[in-house]
């Protein structure tokens, strides 16, 4: 019935209107309409016609509102998917007031008074592209991946392939574009996004070559390395851990063996030293006012990483007997040998020192040791010499065993107790050479077999005791160990005719006092002794005569009573 009234409203107003001009027909329509927007009108099948241009927005805001905030089919490459697009909004407003505008051009005010056709207007799409961007490129972080290289690791003995993957990214700036594009008109169908891809330069066929030329016949057995007269095997196993296939520029695989890797793997550096062996210095001994040659020096044979990288790599590919080979090997001679004594200027005792010991098992053992790894050290002009770097770490593997050391300024048990009775004798053969100390520390509470600021101590990896030789020539350290006693003697150039040591009186003294030790097996029981300053002076002459001197200050801190529960004491 509604709809007939409205038909026969426009038939009156058109009769009455007969006669009348196009601008009064004109007028006629735009009073028959109103502020409303055309009957008729739609957008996107949502009718919007006949009512209010508010009431037209709600429509729209409550139907279409929420169909471009909606996941966005697309599609990148082969495989399809959705984004939730941020940045992409109904304008309802002005999708309205387009359509009320259209709805006032005259021939269509006009027509609407003899027809009543649907209009269909498209809508008013807002699109913010850079949280479009954004959101895209949320999308680009689960999408994109790196190409990745064909390649043959081996693991286990065994070669491992690695397949190639094409990369794949996609192009942000483009699929921008695609979804702007596509904004108005997204529907079912998938918004097709540019991607860019990034193909492997070593492939699938390279993978398969490589395995087959080099990596199964290189894990097929062990090969055999001739060094001197010693045969040295080599298994898969081992190879595996030092060989590596890479990119070698022309997209194929190329084998790469680090053979410095595997001179030092285990398994090969303890057969390889066997073979080779380390060039022996000559032994000295002082004799009267010189020295003298007990033992000519000896050269050693070396590998090198060079040498064992070409004999290695030609035997991989290679099957039964042929995976054996030869290594070429250099020999190395000694620092010092018999003829070049004299040269290296060592031809006179410079100085020598020792320090008594009560027998203790633990200090005869780590004395001894100590000395062994010292004895026959020869120091260039120029060089520092170390003690930590000689001796290395008082481990039980290198010899060493637990015993009596100072820490937090009270005695312990640690392993190497004993060392600081070479360090000290050696820091006084230093003193009276006359060369120049370099790191060195006393210990923190005076030991009395020890001479007062003229002694030292160590600890590895925090404390060492080094010295530089800035004799002018070459210096040979010689250290003997009894069950009771350690000598350490320089031979070389002197620097002076003779360096003396000049020890003023205690200062500062100050009392120990008294302390329980801590819990466990660790706790060592000590008598009390003051702490004080002193200072020495190192005294240089020659001809008789004071040419320079030097002082050295040392604190001691008191040394406490301790006392341990009886059951843990020694």
């Amino acid at each position: 019935m509604a709809s007939r009234r409205r038909i026969g409203r426009r038939v009156v107003l058109v009769a009455g209107a007969v006669g009348v001009g196009f601008g009064g027909l004109y007028l006629v329509g735009l009073l028959v309409s109103g502020d409303d927007v055309p009957e008729g009108t739609r957008v996107r099948g949502v009718d919007i016609g006949g009512v209010s241009r508010s009431e037209a927005r709600e429509k729209l805001d409550g139907s279409l509102g929420g169909t471009w905030s909606k996941p966005v089919k697309v599609r990148l490459g082969d495989s399809a998917g959705t984004v939730r697009m941020s940045g992409v909004s109904l304008d309802s407003e002005e999708t309205v007031a387009r359509a009320a505008q259209v709805g006032s051009d005259p021939f269509t005010v006009i027509g609407r008074l003899f027809a009543s056709d649907d209009r269909e207007v498209e809508p008013v799409i807002r699109v913010d592209e850079e949280r479009v961007r954004a959101s895209l490129a949320e999308k680009a972080k689960a999408y994109d991946r790196k190409a990745r290289e064909g390649g043959v690791t081996f693991r286990a003995g065994e070669p491992v392939q690695t397949r190639p993957v094409t990369g794949r990214s996609l192009d942000v700036d483009g699929a921008v574009e695609a979804v702007v594009s596509a904004v108005p008109g997204l529907g079912n169908e998938p918004v097709r996004l540019p991607v860019r891809t990034a193909e492997p330069q070593v492939g699938t066929a390279e993978v398969n070559r490589a395995m087959k030329e080099f990596a199964d016949p290189a894990m097929s057995a062990p090969v055999t390395l001739t060094v001197g007269d010693r045969d040295i095997e080599i298994s898969p196993a081992t190879l595996g851990k030092h060989l590596t296939m890479r990119p070698d520029g022309q997209k194929r695989l190329a084998p790469a063996l680090d053979g410095k890797g595997l001179m030092a793997d285990p398994a090969l550096a303890t057969p390889l030293a066997r073979a080779t062996g380390e060039p022996v210095n000559a032994r000295l001994r002082p004799e009267g006012g010189g020295v003298v040659v007990a033992s000519d020096g000896k050269a050693g044979q070396e590998v090198t990483a060079e040498a064992f990288h070409k004999a290695v790599l030609p035997l991989l590919t290679k099957s039964g007997a042929a995976r054996s080979g030869a290594v070429a090997t250099k020999e190395i001679q000694p620092e010092l040998t018999r003829d070049n004594v004299g040269r290296l200027g060592i031809k006179e005792k410079m100085s020598s020192f020792t320090v008594d010991f009560e027998p203790v098992p633990y200090r005869v053992t780590n004395i001894g040791r100590a000395a062994e790894l010292i004895d026959g050290s020869v120091v260039l002009p120029g060089e520092t010499w170390s003690l930590n770097g000689t001796v290395g770490e008082r481990t039980k593997a290198n010899g060493f065993v637990e015993g009596i050391i100072i820490n937090n300024n009270q005695f312990e048990k640690a392993a190497g107790g004993g060392v600081s009775t070479v360090a000290t004798t050696l820091f006084n053969a230093v003193f009276f050479a006359g060369v120049k100390p370099v790191e060195y520390g006393a210990h923190s509470f005076y030991i009395e077999r020890y001479p007062e600021g003229r002694e030292a101590t160590v600890a590895w990896g925090s404390l060492d005791l080094k010295f530089r030789n800035d004799s002018g020539n070459a210096l040979y350290i010689d250290a003997q160990a009894t069950d009771t006693s350690v000598t350490i003697t320089f031979l070389g150039t002197k620097k002076y005719d003779a360096v003396e040591a000049v020890k003023g009186p205690r200062t500062s003294v100050k009392e120990p006092g008294t302390r329980e030790g801590a819990a466990g097996e660790k706790c060592v029981p000590q008598t009390p002794l003051e702490g004080f300053d002193v200072a020495v002076d190192r005294v240089f002459k020659e001809g008789g005569r004071e040419v320079d001197r030097e002082t050295f200050k040392t604190r001691y801190v008191p040394r406490d009573e301790v006392t341990c529960d009886a059951a843990t004491e020694e």
